[in-house]
């Protein structure tokens, strides 16, 4: 396993991601919405790896809802920075990381265009059961 980790610009929100391949393997994936655009958000997953969020001041997290409003965007309120995007179905949460956050050498192949807006409700689901982090654990207060 690959470990890179990153976060916030505050430290509030800290991720630790396991990768299954080196850093630049992957291909962090430009969503073209209004509101990754916004963020220049390209995100990192591994359905194969795991993820660790941490989240220091929980009130200081928010979470926005946009799109098909399924999906839950993660953000600093400290900050304004978009860590990445959680989906919750039947108690299992997966998620992805924007790859802006990631600190230290990590490298990523350069972004690749995606148009999720394109898909259905359905197939986005699907979509993030078969590419997002599903090994996702949450820690409050560390």
């Amino acid at each position: 396993m690959h470990e890179v980790s990153g976060g916030c610009h505050c430290g509030n929100i800290r991720v630790e991601l396991q990768l299954a391949r080196p850093p630049a393997s992957y291909q962090p994936r430009a969503c073209d919405c209004d509101f990754c655009r916004k963020h220049a958000a390209a995100y990192v997953s591994d359905p194969e790896g795991s993820l660790l969020v941490r989240i220091r001041q929980v009130q200081d997290a928010g979470k926005y809802v946009q799109g098909s409003a399924q999906a839950e965007m993660l953000l600093c309120r400290n900050c304004g920075v978009l860590v990445g995007a959680l989906y919750t179905d039947d108690g299992r949460v997966y998620a992805t990381v924007s790859a802006r956050v990631i600190e230290g050498d990590a490298k990523f192949a350069p972004d690749q265009p995606v148009s999720p807006k394109a898909l259905t409700a359905r197939e986005k689901v699907q979509r993030w059961r078969d590419i997002w982090f599903r090994d996702v654990r949450m820690r409050a207060g560390d």
